[in-house]
């Protein structure tokens, strides 16, 4: 395919099948040498699999001649006002015609060459594929080594604990994805943690995730890169942790409310035998254990709340075994279990002052009966209030778990075409 052939292809009506998204701030000076590998591609992909392709910049505001130099070698050309490296790929997403989308940095630094197999992949079924530094090979100073070594393998390590994405690179910024899967996950983050975001949200829905060699050299810019390593780095985990009811509610709870539970199951056993003044660890832990569980319930109904709305939003696919049980859960039931358990801690109380009364009102041996009433207490007012919270997040429907479970059903089993 000669660059008449893409550039005509790309400014005519005709069916396009590739689209290479560049996003470019002030890189005129790299940006011939990514539009030449981006052009190869094309050629590439144009004699082995007959596929027609266009080359898109996404240009974010750029001060230097970097959207003239690419009219100029025949892409085009996206104006994308917000600023951010997500913003810009996601206008030149939007603005792009083919079904598969190929994105790529505009400072040299990768060969869209690498992208052929990427596609390729694509075709055989993939939904999203990401390209591997690791596999594909890193030149000598292309890559600082604390992103090589520290940032890059701990944050993707993160996300495949999260997540279980199964990949090797979570920020490789040369990937592809199917147009289908682009309009599927609803891809929100203007900056560099749009990486992550976009790996996050495939593996939460289910989308096929797989992995090709991707080459990595220095860059052609001859300065400084965007990419701030401690900034985007806290944004790329903070995204994580955002986007991980499991791991930043869910998994604190059960902790918590193990050892209160194991705390309090041992003072309960001391008080049984008569042997409280000797419980090793006294009644200040059985306070705390009773901050622990009802901090644990607490986060129990921040995992709920963020699981419904990832569900709600599109971006968490709603999995068939919780909706076994969940016929039964609504704001009613949330109300009348948290009632119940109220109404225990209130008896609770109630005997403590009778038998505080019985006794002179002299000091009391053990704190335990106080601190369960009391902690019954509460987690029973949080139960009735954060059924009210669900019930708003659910779209204000007493029923929020069921409010629209066969739309999530039919987007969950939503057939996956990688042409779409």
């Amino acid at each position: 395919m000669s660059r008449d052939d893409w550039t005509s292809s790309a400014g005519s009506a005709s069916p396009i099948d590739v689209s290479i998204v560049i996003p470019c701030l002030n890189e005129e000076r790299a940006l011939p040498a990514a539009l030449a590998t981006a052009r190869a591609a094309l050629d590439q992909l144009s004699e082995t699999q007959a596929l027609k392709g266009e080359i898109i910049v996404a240009d974010n505001g750029s001060l230097d001649e970097s959207r003239t130099v690419a009219s100029a070698a025949g892409a085009r050309v996206v104006v994308v006002s917000q600023r951010g490296y997500g913003a810009a790929l996601n206008g030149g997403f939007r603005a792009a015609r083919g079904r598969y989308l190929v994105m790529g940095d505009a400072d040299g630094s990768y060969d869209f060459r690498d992208a052929v197999a990427m596609v390729s992949a694509l075709r055989s079924g993939a939904d999203l594929c990401m390209g591997s530094r690791f596999q594909g090979g890193i030149a000598a100073g292309a890559m600082p080594w604390k992103n090589r070594y520290i940032g890059n393998p701990v944050l993707t390590g993160i996300l495949n604990l999260l997540f279980r994405a199964g990949i090797e690179d979570a920020h490789c910024g040369l990937r592809a994805l199917t147009k289908g899967c682009h309009r599927r996950l609803n891809l929100r983050g203007s900056g560099m943690e749009f990486a992550s975001e976009m790996v996050i949200k495939a593996a939460l829905k289910g989308e096929r995730i797989t992995q090709r060699p991707a080459t990595l050299s220095r860059d052609r810019r001859g300065r400084g890169s965007h990419l701030r390593p401690w900034r985007d780095g806290w944004r790329h985990l903070r995204y994580l942790l955002m986007l991980s009811p499991t791991g930043i509610f869910a998994a604190p709870a059960a902790l918590l409310a193990s050892c209160g539970l194991a705390i309090l199951l041992l003072a309960a056993v001391a008080l049984a035998l008569g042997a409280e003044r000797t419980f090793v660890l006294g009644n200040y832990w059985v306070i705390l254990a009773g901050a622990m569980l009802g901090l644990a319930h607490n986060l129990s109904l921040f995992a709920a709340a963020t699981h419904l709305y990832g569900v709600r939003e599109g971006y968490r696919r709603p999995r068939r075994r919780p909706m076994r049980w969940t016929s039964w859960v609504s704001l009613e039931t949330m109300l009348a279990a948290g009632l119940i358990t109220g109404m225990a801690g209130l008896t609770i109380l109630a005997l403590v002052i009778w038998y505080w009364s019985r006794h002179s009102y002299g000091p009391i041996g053990s704190v335990l009966p106080a601190v369960a009433g009391t902690t019954l207490l509460v987690v029973g007012a949080q139960n009735a209030l954060g059924g009210f919270l669900l019930a708003v997040i659910g779209g204000n429907e007493a029923e929020f778990l069921q409010v629209k479970a066969p739309e999530m059903e039919a987007a969950a089993r939503e057939p996956h075409k990688s042409a779409a």
